[in-house]
């Protein structure tokens, strides 16, 4: 890392001191505590208190953000492990189509509805933005967060039929969105190189999300099995910590066979790995349980360095607010639009119509993840800063409408400081 161990120790309890006293502050303005720990990110990242150059006190560089990536994949990978939890077979076959179809359908819609809008902004200010850059940036817009979503959902006690579908789709939104930037980036990349990948464009995203699959149900399978050998909740909870992480670690592998690029989605596979063992071990609760608590405090550190990596010197560049602002406003219509048109062709309730697509609003991770494998392209630098642009609005204004949704949907106590409360008690 190029930094004393002491000074990693003192930024990394900085963040999660700093972090959990935002959100003290967060509770005065009735905002999540995933906002607080954001904020927190961006004060101590480099373009505010790191910016005094003093190691140990807040993050210096961008740099030495993304050192600490470790800390957010391993987060990451408990966030998906936790949300297979939602996909039980009783659940699954309640709302199991609904959910498929919406996933699909309103990932589809929004890359439509985005393309649509950055490539009229093509044709009207050529030099703004590439063909190929638009193409590419509507699939990007398919992806949602779920990190922040599950956050909001656990700090309220959300319950009821919106969330169950909207933990659904923000899980299957991650094989939907790989598929749609995989032909979208092959497209792009056909039309500045002149030719056609059906290698990049079909095969290489059906391998990921096949190889997922089944290392996740491996991992499931193999914690299901470790899991006997153990009676007390420590040695299990310590048990599926480890198991989770080897999945990810996994997960995290590339390599090429014949020219084909081999690899895994990190959160697909944590998620079915999670799937798995709940439908598979009566021991899956109690785990699960000690897991989400165990996790809470790398959540913390999850997003106040998730805060500290938004790059604030994007918002001195004219082009990436024009090109970024159009995205976010056709990416938010798309969202809406199709969560909308979906659940009414599926039957859901009105409330479930009228605010899922709110809900869907996040985005972080896994847009950025898309946007640097397009950094190959010729506008790779401008695709990176507008994502950079659109999760740092997602990532604060999001939660706080996925909370008011839930809350006027009825799945949220009127009261909403109550689970607040109960939560930071516990």
């Amino acid at each position: 890392m190029g930094q004393k161990m002491e000074e990693v120790l003192i930024c990394l309890a900085l963040a999660m001191i700093c972090g959990l006293l935002m959100t003290r502050v967060a509770k005065i303005f009735h905002l999540p505590a995933v906002t607080a720990y954001l904020v927190t990110g961006i004060l101590l990242g480099p373009f505010c208190l790191g910016s005094l150059g003093i190691e140990g006190l807040g993050f210096t560089s961008l740099e030495e953000v993304d050192s600490f990536s470790i800390i957010s994949q391993v987060a990451l990978a408990f966030i998906a492990f936790l949300i297979g939890n939602e996909f039980k077979v009783k659940e699954l076959k309640e709302m199991g189509k609904q959910a498929i179809t919406v996933g699909i359908l309103q990932a589809v819609v929004t890359t439509i509805v985005v393309d649509i809008g950055l490539i009229a902004l093509h044709f009207i200010f050529p030099d703004a933005i590439s063909l190929p850059a638009a193409i590419t940036l509507g699939a990007i817009a398919s992806a949602t967060a779920p990190a922040a979503t599950l956050m909001v959902v656990n700090q309220y006690k959300a319950h009821g039929p919106l969330t169950k579908l909207l933990l659904m789709v923000v899980a299957i939104d991650d094989a939907v969105g790989l598929v749609l930037f995989s032909v979208s980036y092959g497209i792009a990349d056909a039309l500045e190189q002149g030719r056609v990948s059906i290698v990049n464009i079909v095969l290489e995203p059906v391998i990921e999300i096949v190889l997922s699959v089944v290392l996740g149900i491996l991992m499931g399978l193999l914690l299901r099995w470790f899991e006997k050998f153990f009676k007390s909740r420590a040695n299990r909870m310590s048990m599926s910590i480890g198991i989770v992480v080897l999945a990810a670690a996994v997960s995290m592998s590339e390599f090429e066979i014949g020219g084909v690029k081999i690899g895994f989605s990190l959160l697909l596979t944590c998620m079915i790995t999670g799937a798995i063992f709940c439908n598979t071990s009566e021991l899956s609760t109690g785990v699960m349980e000690n897991d989400d608590r165990w996790t809470s405090a790398l959540n913390v550190l999850f997003f106040v360095i998730s805060g500290a990596e938004l790059d604030l010197s994007i918002l001195t560049q004219p082009l990436v607010l024009l090109v970024g602002i159009t995205y976010i406003i056709f990416r938010s219509l798309g969202k809406i639009f199709g969560a909308f048109s979906s659940t009414k062709m599926t039957g859901c309730s009105p409330e479930i119509q009228k605010y899922l697509g709110i809900t869907l609003l996040p985005q972080a991770g896994v847009a950025l993840g898309m946007a640097t494998t397009a950094a190959n392209l010729q506008d790779g630098a401008l695709i990176r800063n507008v994502v950079l642009f659109s999760v740092m609005v997602y990532e604060l204004v999001g939660p706080t409408l996925t909370k008011i949704a839930l809350k006027r949907a009825g799945e949220i106590d009127p009261d909403a400081d109550k689970p607040a409360k109960k939560a930071a008690k516990a």
